[in-house]
């Protein structure tokens, strides 16, 4: 298990583009399609943008058509934290990185199989390690 990350907000935004900053740390969301990540089909990591905790890889990835890096599965389990979300009048689930705390996406059960999880994660929150 990682240490955990904590710094201010001001630490944050000094860290972060604004985009990252609005999405990691503001739970914004970005709009489909639009983000690095979407579509790339390339072997690698996905690592937090904020701090660097491996997160997904491109082993679990998956076209949704949602237009947002989606993934079936995290690397492992403890990578990721979860929290009910209420926000746009409904029940969701949030998914944020668990040594950071910062926003990465919502997770639904709408996924394939093995997990029938869709990890459905903002491009904002990544950074790709490409694999060499």
């Amino acid at each position: 298990m990682s240490e955990k990350i904590v710094k201010s907000e001001a630490e944050w935004k000094a860290e972060l583009t604004p985009e990252q900053f609005q999405v990691m740390r503001k739970h914004g969301t970005e709009r489909a399609f639009t983000g690095e990540y979407w579509d790339l089909k390339q072997d690698g990591k996905y690592l937090c943008a904020a701090c660097g905790n491996e997160l997904f890889s491109s082993e679990t990835k998956f076209d949704s058509g949602t237009g947002w890096p989606s993934f079936y599965a995290p690397i492992a389990p403890e990578k990721v934290g979860t929290e009910v979300d209420k926000t746009l009048w409904m029940n969701r689930t949030e998914v944020h990185c668990d040594r950071c705390g910062s926003h990465l996406g919502h997770i639904f059960e709408d996924g394939p199989q093995p997990t029938g999880m869709r990890y459905c994660i903002n491009s904002a929150s990544l950074k790709f390690d490409k694999q060499e």
